[in-house]
Protein backbone atom coordinates (compact mmCIF):
# COMPACT_ATOMS: atom_id res chain seq x y z
CA UNK A 1 0.00 0.00 0.00
CA UNK A 2 1.38 3.31 -0.55
CA UNK A 3 1.96 5.73 1.81
CA UNK A 4 0.10 8.60 2.33
CA UNK A 5 2.81 10.81 1.61
CA UNK A 6 4.50 9.47 -0.92
CA UNK A 7 3.42 11.83 -3.69
CA UNK A 8 4.04 15.28 -4.49
CA UNK A 9 1.69 18.04 -5.87
CA UNK A 10 0.96 17.16 -9.39
CA UNK A 11 -1.06 19.29 -12.36
CA UNK A 12 -3.21 17.02 -13.45
CA UNK A 13 -6.71 18.43 -13.78
CA UNK A 14 -9.71 16.70 -12.01
CA UNK A 15 -12.72 16.22 -13.96
CA UNK A 16 -16.25 16.84 -12.30
CA UNK A 17 -18.32 13.97 -12.13
CA UNK A 18 -21.63 15.43 -12.36
CA UNK A 19 -23.50 12.03 -13.24
CA UNK A 20 -22.27 10.34 -10.33
CA UNK A 21 -23.36 13.20 -7.99
CA UNK A 22 -26.96 11.50 -8.23
CA UNK A 23 -25.96 8.66 -6.50
CA UNK A 24 -25.73 10.23 -2.92
CA UNK A 25 -28.25 8.78 -1.31
CA UNK A 26 -29.81 8.05 2.04
CA UNK A 27 -29.92 4.89 4.86
CA UNK A 28 -27.94 4.43 7.60
CA UNK A 29 -24.96 3.77 5.11
CA UNK A 30 -26.60 1.54 2.76
CA UNK A 31 -28.92 -1.20 4.55
CA UNK A 32 -27.08 -3.83 4.59
CA UNK A 33 -24.48 -2.06 7.16
CA UNK A 34 -26.62 -2.18 10.46
CA UNK A 35 -26.62 -5.95 9.56
CA UNK A 36 -23.14 -6.13 8.82
CA UNK A 37 -22.35 -4.45 12.72
CA UNK A 38 -25.43 -6.66 14.26
CA UNK A 39 -23.60 -10.02 14.84
CA UNK A 40 -22.47 -12.99 12.72
CA UNK A 41 -24.59 -13.99 9.36
CA UNK A 42 -24.49 -16.91 7.05
CA UNK A 43 -20.85 -17.85 5.75
CA UNK A 44 -22.30 -16.53 2.33
CA UNK A 45 -23.63 -14.11 3.65
CA UNK A 46 -20.36 -12.85 5.32
CA UNK A 47 -18.25 -13.88 2.45
CA UNK A 48 -20.65 -11.84 -0.14
CA UNK A 49 -19.64 -8.70 2.82
CA UNK A 50 -16.17 -8.74 2.26
CA UNK A 51 -16.54 -8.73 -1.52
CA UNK A 52 -18.74 -5.15 -0.98
CA UNK A 53 -16.21 -4.53 1.45
CA UNK A 54 -13.58 -5.38 -1.06
CA UNK A 55 -15.19 -3.41 -3.96
CA UNK A 56 -15.42 -0.79 -2.05
CA UNK A 57 -11.65 -0.39 -1.17
CA UNK A 58 -10.68 -0.77 -4.83
CA UNK A 59 -12.97 1.61 -5.93
CA UNK A 60 -11.56 4.34 -3.59
CA UNK A 61 -8.04 3.65 -4.54
CA UNK A 62 -8.63 3.84 -8.40
CA UNK A 63 -10.35 6.91 -8.04
CA UNK A 64 -7.67 8.88 -5.28
CA UNK A 65 -4.99 7.26 -6.75
CA UNK A 66 -3.77 10.20 -8.71
CA UNK A 67 -5.56 13.04 -6.80
CA UNK A 68 -2.02 14.32 -5.91
CA UNK A 69 -1.26 14.44 -1.71
CA UNK A 70 -4.13 15.94 -0.09
CA UNK A 71 -4.70 18.30 3.25
CA UNK A 72 -8.04 17.15 4.91
CA UNK A 73 -10.50 19.55 6.51
CA UNK A 74 -12.98 18.07 8.87
CA UNK A 75 -15.80 20.18 10.86
CA UNK A 76 -19.33 19.99 11.31
CA UNK A 77 -21.73 20.44 8.65
CA UNK A 78 -24.12 22.93 9.84
CA UNK A 79 -22.11 26.07 10.30
CA UNK A 80 -23.55 27.93 7.47
CA UNK A 81 -22.17 30.64 5.27
CA UNK A 82 -21.05 33.98 7.35
CA UNK A 83 -20.48 31.67 10.21
CA UNK A 84 -16.89 32.57 12.28
CA UNK A 85 -15.53 28.74 11.90
CA UNK A 86 -17.14 28.43 8.01
CA UNK A 87 -15.49 31.29 7.10
CA UNK A 88 -12.01 30.28 8.59
CA UNK A 89 -11.86 26.85 6.95
CA UNK A 90 -12.93 28.69 3.78
CA UNK A 91 -9.66 30.66 4.17
CA UNK A 92 -7.71 27.02 5.02
CA UNK A 93 -9.01 26.06 2.44
CA UNK A 94 -7.81 28.69 -0.07
CA UNK A 95 -3.99 28.66 1.91
CA UNK A 96 -3.59 24.81 1.47
CA UNK A 97 -4.95 25.12 -2.72
CA UNK A 98 -2.06 28.16 -2.64
CA UNK A 99 0.47 25.31 -1.24
CA UNK A 100 -0.11 23.51 -3.92
CA UNK A 101 -1.97 20.39 -2.02
CA UNK A 102 -5.47 19.01 -2.74
CA UNK A 103 -8.25 19.94 -0.56
CA UNK A 104 -9.96 17.10 0.74
CA UNK A 105 -13.12 17.23 2.74
CA UNK A 106 -16.36 14.83 3.35
CA UNK A 107 -18.01 16.64 0.45
CA UNK A 108 -20.87 18.22 2.12
CA UNK A 109 -22.24 21.83 3.80
CA UNK A 110 -20.60 23.62 6.38
CA UNK A 111 -17.13 22.96 7.08
CA UNK A 112 -16.52 20.72 4.22
CA UNK A 113 -18.32 23.35 1.73
CA UNK A 114 -16.35 25.92 3.34
CA UNK A 115 -12.90 24.28 2.61
CA UNK A 116 -14.05 23.05 -0.62
CA UNK A 117 -14.55 26.75 -1.95
CA UNK A 118 -11.92 28.37 -0.68
CA UNK A 119 -9.62 26.12 -2.79
CA UNK A 120 -12.13 26.22 -5.79
CA UNK A 121 -11.43 30.22 -5.02
CA UNK A 122 -7.82 29.90 -5.17
CA UNK A 123 -7.61 27.96 -8.26
CA UNK A 124 -6.63 24.43 -6.82
CA UNK A 125 -8.42 21.05 -6.32
CA UNK A 126 -11.43 20.06 -4.14
CA UNK A 127 -12.17 16.31 -3.71
CA UNK A 128 -15.25 15.06 -1.02
CA UNK A 129 -14.88 11.75 0.44
CA UNK A 130 -18.43 11.17 1.46
CA UNK A 131 -20.25 8.42 4.24
CA UNK A 132 -23.97 7.96 3.34
CA UNK A 133 -25.99 8.68 5.57
CA UNK A 134 -29.90 9.91 6.23
CA UNK A 135 -28.61 13.64 6.71
CA UNK A 136 -25.98 15.98 5.35
CA UNK A 137 -25.23 14.29 3.00
CA UNK A 138 -25.88 16.48 0.06
CA UNK A 139 -22.63 17.25 -2.30
CA UNK A 140 -21.51 20.77 -1.69
CA UNK A 141 -21.33 22.67 -5.29
CA UNK A 142 -17.35 23.40 -5.00
CA UNK A 143 -16.01 20.00 -5.49
CA UNK A 144 -14.17 18.33 -8.70
CA UNK A 145 -14.77 14.89 -7.85
CA UNK A 146 -15.94 12.70 -5.05
CA UNK A 147 -16.34 9.47 -3.62
CA UNK A 148 -19.00 8.07 -1.84
CA UNK A 149 -18.67 4.98 0.70
CA UNK A 150 -20.82 2.56 3.05
CA UNK A 151 -18.57 2.00 5.22
CA UNK A 152 -16.81 4.45 7.65
CA UNK A 153 -13.61 2.50 8.17
CA UNK A 154 -13.53 2.69 4.59
CA UNK A 155 -13.59 5.77 4.14
CA UNK A 156 -11.39 6.66 6.82
CA UNK A 157 -8.56 4.20 5.12
CA UNK A 158 -8.90 6.66 2.19
CA UNK A 159 -9.02 10.06 4.30
CA UNK A 160 -5.54 9.04 6.32
CA UNK A 161 -3.96 7.47 2.70
CA UNK A 162 -4.12 10.22 0.34
CA UNK A 163 -3.71 12.35 3.39
CA UNK A 164 -0.60 14.28 4.76
CA UNK A 165 -1.98 16.60 7.27
CA UNK A 166 -4.91 17.33 9.07
CA UNK A 167 -6.91 20.25 9.91
CA UNK A 168 -9.95 19.87 12.38
CA UNK A 169 -11.98 22.46 12.66
CA UNK A 170 -15.12 22.59 15.60
CA UNK A 171 -17.63 19.83 14.74
CA UNK A 172 -19.83 16.64 16.38
CA UNK A 173 -19.23 13.19 17.25
CA UNK A 174 -18.03 12.70 13.61
CA UNK A 175 -15.32 15.15 13.66
CA UNK A 176 -14.42 13.79 16.89
CA UNK A 177 -14.25 10.15 15.95
CA UNK A 178 -12.23 11.22 12.59
CA UNK A 179 -9.64 13.82 15.13
CA UNK A 180 -8.80 10.79 17.80
CA UNK A 181 -8.59 8.17 14.82
CA UNK A 182 -5.72 10.47 13.54
CA UNK A 183 -4.06 10.85 16.47
CA UNK A 184 -3.98 7.43 17.73
CA UNK A 185 -2.44 6.62 14.72
CA UNK A 186 0.10 8.86 14.79
CA UNK A 187 0.55 7.83 18.68
CA UNK A 188 1.18 4.68 17.91
CA UNK A 189 3.47 5.30 14.88
CA UNK A 190 1.25 3.49 12.27
CA UNK A 191 1.63 7.27 10.70
CA UNK A 192 4.72 9.81 10.91
CA UNK A 193 5.48 12.94 10.21
CA UNK A 194 1.63 13.74 9.94
CA UNK A 195 0.56 16.96 11.58
CA UNK A 196 -2.74 17.40 13.17
CA UNK A 197 -3.74 21.12 13.93
CA UNK A 198 -6.97 21.91 15.66
CA UNK A 199 -8.02 24.89 14.93
CA UNK A 200 -10.94 27.14 17.30
CA UNK A 201 -9.17 27.92 20.61
CA UNK A 202 -12.39 28.55 22.02
CA UNK A 203 -14.28 25.32 20.89
CA UNK A 204 -11.14 22.49 21.62
CA UNK A 205 -9.42 24.39 24.47
CA UNK A 206 -12.03 22.32 27.13
CA UNK A 207 -11.14 19.30 25.23
CA UNK A 208 -7.42 19.99 25.69
CA UNK A 209 -8.07 21.00 29.15
CA UNK A 210 -9.81 17.46 29.96
CA UNK A 211 -6.41 15.72 28.06
CA UNK A 212 -4.16 17.56 30.04
CA UNK A 213 -5.35 17.49 33.62
CA UNK A 214 -7.49 14.18 33.48
CA UNK A 215 -5.39 11.67 31.12
CA UNK A 216 -2.41 12.92 31.39
CA UNK A 217 -2.77 13.26 35.42
CA UNK A 218 -3.85 9.93 35.14
CA UNK A 219 -0.95 8.50 33.56
CA UNK A 220 -3.39 7.43 30.08
CA UNK A 221 -1.20 9.24 27.72
CA UNK A 222 2.34 10.54 27.65
CA UNK A 223 3.92 14.21 28.05
CA UNK A 224 4.74 14.09 24.55
CA UNK A 225 1.57 13.02 23.30
CA UNK A 226 0.27 16.82 24.12
CA UNK A 227 2.49 18.11 21.46
CA UNK A 228 0.24 16.22 18.71
CA UNK A 229 -2.54 18.46 18.62
CA UNK A 230 -1.40 22.41 18.30
CA UNK A 231 -4.54 24.59 18.84
CA UNK A 232 -4.53 27.78 17.25
CA UNK A 233 -7.02 30.77 15.70
CA UNK A 234 -4.33 31.91 13.02
CA UNK A 235 -4.29 30.02 9.20
CA UNK A 236 -1.03 31.45 8.96
CA UNK A 237 0.03 29.80 11.69
CA UNK A 238 -1.85 26.64 10.71
CA UNK A 239 0.21 26.36 7.95
CA UNK A 240 3.29 27.06 9.21
CA UNK A 241 2.61 23.88 11.52
CA UNK A 242 2.11 21.99 8.71
CA UNK A 243 4.67 23.14 6.27
CA UNK A 244 7.54 22.72 9.07
CA UNK A 245 6.32 19.04 9.58
CA UNK A 246 5.96 18.52 6.24
CA UNK A 247 9.34 19.41 5.70
CA UNK A 248 10.92 17.04 7.99
CA UNK A 249 9.54 14.58 5.84
CA UNK A 250 10.33 16.00 2.41
CA UNK A 251 13.04 12.80 2.12
CA UNK A 252 10.48 10.40 2.43
CA UNK A 253 8.58 11.98 -0.98
CA UNK A 254 8.39 9.55 -4.17
CA UNK A 255 7.41 10.46 -7.98
CA UNK A 256 3.66 10.85 -8.29
CA UNK A 257 2.74 7.26 -9.99
CA UNK A 258 1.47 7.16 -13.89
CA UNK A 259 -1.13 6.45 -15.37
CA UNK A 260 -1.68 3.38 -17.54
CA UNK A 261 -3.83 3.77 -20.14
CA UNK A 262 -4.55 0.17 -20.46
CA UNK A 263 -5.91 0.00 -16.74
CA UNK A 264 -8.72 2.45 -17.69
CA UNK A 265 -6.71 5.21 -15.97
CA UNK A 266 -7.52 8.55 -18.02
Amino acid sequence: MQDSRSSIPIDEPIQAESAESSRWRGGMGGADVPDFLSGPRSRRAEAWRIVRIAAELIRGFRRLHFVGPCITVFGSARFKEGHLHYELAREMGRQIAGMGFTVMTGGGPGIMEAANRGAREAGGRSIGCNIVLPMEQKPNPYLDTFVDFHYFFVRKVMLVKYSHAFVVMPGGFGTLDELFEAATLVQTGKITNFPIVLMGVDYWKPLLDFIRDRQLAAGTISPEDLNLLPLTDDPDEAMSIIRRELQRAAAAYKPPPRKRWWLGEH
